[in-house]
């Protein structure tokens, strides 16, 4: 899997990457050997960006244990609890013909979702009236309010539908540069390979806010931008680890002015929104080049950026009720309900790549004055789990060890919620060690400014 990764990223061949660790998360997808690609990849990029800033040409070390770990959650309170990841309504529902999962842990999304079902902010009494409907058809009303659902499809049910070919048809991640004169270095050392870097993460949850806390290990700036009334709080400790957070209302013309300032500054962009609302606010992609004509542009999204459903808003675990991911594990749980991956590795593997591509792009930048833009999605990473995973039936890798203290790295995370402990580095590029100058932090608690 490492090496179609790497062949997407046009990465060199991973011969200098080393597998370490045995067990795998149990599934029958090849989640664990995901983890450990995606990682790899993304170290394999820092690796090539080390060399070509003069460094040595060093060992990378993957360690598929910590990996899988880090797919899962990395932070570990010490005398505190996380805040529940999901909203009480969120989750699986039977329908009159299958099943359908409804997203809702952002307020508008569940105001959405329980318009169309007119209940009020009940389980059973969502469980009853999603009952009544067919999944498609709840499907379309929920989205078409603005909120969030997908129903569960097969593979091939997937395969069939005309997103499913869109996302066939569309690379793992699409490249594309244009020639220019601007300023290609940064203030780095081997051992710090992205100091000196600025980062604008104006991304949400989990892939995005993986990919920028990856760049933060390796000593990237990271700022990350979000409106004022936006509040996640289930993910926030796991995923700011490393970076600045800041609020802007780009509704405002001194917010606009400020984040333009951050923009035309940044060397790398990492953005989750929808092309559209990107476009509405007047920050399009030829808005953005005309800004900052050097940029490193990554973005990505849920469903993919051809067909139908592209630019549809999504989740990891919509994605995998799409895509035929729940439908499969519950056929081979013999279970009568939905079974997701063991963890959200749509979401993980794709930040991962995210990362890769950041990185690649950069290099771009280095080596032949080239200013990139990158696209990813959900989709497409799921697509690549599926081509890249045993049949039904194989045998399984030997489970996981049981997590314990020697899993974590030493010391502890002073966050703003207090002490904790975070699991070691899944990776280790030899000469460049991946660690964060920043512990975990609230959302919004940062000027916005470099």
């Amino acid at each position: 899997m490492l090496e179609a990764i790497s062949s997407a990223l046009s990465l060199p061949a991973p011969e200098c990457v080393t597998l370490a660790g045995e067990g795998a998360l149990p599934s029958c997808y090849a989640v664990t050997e995901l983890a450990a690609a995606s990682v790899g990849a993304a170290a394999l990029a820092v690796r090539q960006l080390i060399a070509a800033q003069g460094g040595p040409a060093a060992e990378v070390v993957v360690d598929r244990r910590l990996a899988s770990l880090w797919f899962g959650w990395s932070l570990h309170p010490v005398g505190w609890e996380r805040p529940p990841l999901w909203d009480p309504v969120a989750g699986d529902y039977p329908t009159a013909d299958g099943w359908i999962r409804l997203h809702t842990n952002a307020l508008h999304h569940r105001d959405a979702a329980l318009a169309v079902l007119g209940t009020p902010v009940e389980r059973a009494a969502v469980a009853r009236a999603v009952a009544a409907w067919r999944g498609a058809e709840l499907e379309a009303a929920v989205v078409a309010q603005g909120g969030c659902a997908a129903m569960m499809r097969s593979s091939a049910e997937w395969a069939a539908h005309e997103q499913g070919r869109a996302v066939a048809a569309e690379p793992l991640v699409a490249q594309a540069g244009q020639a220019g004169s601007f300023n290609v270095g940064w203030a780095a050392t081997p051992s710090r390979p992205l100091a000196g870097l600025k980062v604008l993460d104006l991304t949400r949850v989990l892939a995005g806010p993986v990919a920028t806390r990856f760049l933060a290990g390796y000593g990237a700036d990271v700022l990350r931008i979000d409106a004022p009334d936006w509040s996640e709080p289930g993910v926030i400790p796991e995923v700011t680890l490393g970076k600045r957070c800041a609020r802007l209302d780009l509704r405002l013309a001194q917010d606009r002015a400020v984040f333009e300032e951050l923009l035309g500054q940044a060397d790398v962009l990492v953005h989750g929104y929808r092309r559209e609302a990107l476009e509405r606010l007047g920050f399009g992609e030829a808005a953005r080049r005309r800004l900052n004509p050097g940029l490193v542009d990554v973005a990505l999204d849920a469903y993919g950026w051809t067909g139908p459903l592209s630019g549809r808003r999504g989740f990891d675990s919509l994605v995998q009720m799409s895509a035929g991911i729940a439908q499969r594990g519950m056929q081979w749980q013999g279970a009568a309900k939905p079974v997701p991956l063991p963890v959200q590795a749509l979401d993980h593997a794709t930040g991962y790549l995210v990362a890769a591509a950041a990185v690649r792009g950069l290099l771009y930048r280095l080596q032949e004055g080239r200013a990139t833009q990158a696209r990813l999605s959900l989709a497409r990473t799921a697509l690549l789990l599926e081509q890249m995973s045993p049949p039904l039936g194989a045998a399984a890798e030997p489970a996981l060890a049981a997590f314990g203290d020697a899993d974590l790295a030493p010391g502890l995370e002073q966050t703003a919620w207090g002490a904790a402990r975070r699991l070691a580095p899944p990776v280790r590029i030899e000469g460049a060690a991946m660690a964060w100058d920043r512990p975990a932090s609230e959302l919004g608690s940062a000027p916005p400014r470099w």
